[in-house]
């Protein structure tokens, strides 16, 4: 999970809407019809690099610690591959619906699919997951800035005297980081460095892909290396770690654009374009929980980074491009959520073609967005309190709302009810749905017992 691409149509006639219809009436339609009405340019090894750079994120850094709360290797990888069956076939109905319909965001395929009240479900969760999502970027800010400034003033392990600095705060550095360059990135209208910031985070994640691993075949010194366990504690710990995984690989929001900027999109080709992209995400995410949680044990931190000495200098380097990746990917993520914003608000108010009251309203959102995070961020120390609720919602995208296109899709070709792979094709629905509710809650309510507990 990286970050989602959510946008909406800037074109006046793209918002007319029919309440009537509850866009639905295109899922009848055959989906051959409609593939060489939008065929894009993106060549199949292009769409599996932009597929992967939408997957990898700042969510690798807590792979280690998911790896340790699944209760060792095997659990964690067998976890991963249950999932990753689940997460190609979420982007392969996201397709499949985005052809049927003709609709090229995820949010439209949804609307399209379910009608508008599960549309605009779609759309405040999407506002939701990319506000949490910033959060979490300011956290993993904070949290290395902490270790820079240490290597940097040379301070030893462990001591605290660095923090007697008003220079050195966590809030102070969070918050200069933040008006002096994210929130200046977040205003513009649109995001031209996107490519730049997508290429900068994709090489950021794979040089701590290589780090972590390099400091597990050749460690320090001063790394300590607590229990390594073998088996989960319980049942309920495995499902603890799922919203890692999930947040980590949840590129399903981004998928649709993808798909429909293709040339020749079809599903048999989109299917090996996802199944390539998931297996490089795959192997990244395992090499680097494997040799991070083997590296450290339960002596682990939520952000594996955190684990390594401050003075470190490969480390050092590593901390700072993660800085760096999640500095231009929250204006990315704060795009997304504002324009979703945006989308409900011309929707359900109206149409507002006067340009500054746009300005206006897009200056307040941004400014509400900001410091809202940005608070949230100074006041939530721990990461992993964010990844898990973020996680649940990620695993809303990958299962539940794909199985309920899926669902709708078929329902609409009820004249083929005997055939046997229609009955398989709801039956996958409804399992996906079960089982991403069931994430959701669970991940949810552990969440606020933590919280509550601690």
């Amino acid at each position: 999970m990286a970050f989602c691409e959510a946008t909406i149509n800037r074109d006046q006639q793209d918002w007319n809407w029919n309440p009537e219809a509850e866009e639905k009436t295109s899922l009848l339609q055959n989906p051959a019809s409609r593939v060489g009405k939008r065929e894009g340019g993106t060549p199949a090894h292009g769409a599996v690099f932009i597929v992967v750079n939408a997957a990898l994120g700042a969510g690798l850094l807590n792979f280690p610690y998911a790896f340790f709360v699944a209760g060792g290797v095997v659990t964690g990888i067998v976890l991963q591959l249950c999932l990753v069956l689940f997460i190609i076939a979420g982007l392969v109905i996201l397709a499949y619906c985005s052809q049927v319909s003709s609709k090229t965001t995820y949010q439209e395929v949804v609307r399209a699919a379910c009608g508008p009240v599960i549309g605009t479900v779609c759309d405040i969760l999407i506002a939701i997951y990319t506000f949490g999502t910033c959060i979490a970027f300011l956290i993993i800010i904070g949290d290395q800035l902490d270790k820079i400034i240490g290597a940097l003033m040379h301070t030893p392990e462990g001591d605290a005297s660095v923090s007697g600095h008003w220079y050195s705060d966590r809030k102070f550095t969070i918050s200069v980081i933040s008006l002096l360059v994210i929130l200046p990135l977040s205003i513009p209208k649109e995001i031209g460095f996107q490519k730049y910031a997508s290429t900068l985070s994709v090489l950021g994640t794979w040089y701590v892909t290589i780090i972590v691993i390099v400091k597990y075949i050749l460690p320090d010194q001063d790394i300590h290396t607590g229990d390594i366990p073998t088996s989960p504690s319980s049942w309920m710990a495995v499902f603890n770690a799922i919203p890692t995984i999930c947040f980590g690989f949840q590129c399903h929001v981004s998928s649709v654009p993808v798909f429909s900027s293709m040339e020749r999109p079809g599903l048999q080709r989109w299917s090996w374009v996802v199944t390539a992209a998931v297996v490089i995400c795959l192997f990244v995410y395992t090499g680097t929980g494997v040799c991070g949680f083997l590296t450290f044990g339960s002596s682990v931190n939520v952000d594996v980074l955190l684990s390594y000495p401050s003075t470190d200098i490969s480390v050092t380097i590593a901390r700072a491009a993660i800085t760096l990746c999640v500095v231009t990917s929250y204006p990315i993520l704060h795009f997304c959520g504002r324009s979703v914003i945006e989308g409900l608000w011309v929707r359900y108010v109206g149409e507002d073609v006067d340009l500054s009251r746009e300005r206006r309203r897009r200056l307040l959102q941004t400014l509400v967005w900001f410091s809202l995070t940005l608070v949230l961020a100074l006041f939530i120390p721990d990461i992993g309190k964010v990844i898990s609720v973020i996680g649940g919602l990620a695993a809303c995208f990958i299962l539940v709302f794909p199985g309920l296109c899926l669902i709708e899709a078929k329902l609409a070709e009820i004249q083929h009810v005997d055939s046997s792979r229609w009955w398989a094709s709801v039956l996958c629905g409804i399992v996906m749905v079960c089982a991403g509710a069931f994430i959701f809650g669970q991940s949810t309510v552990n969440s606020i017992f933590q919280d509550l507990r601690n």
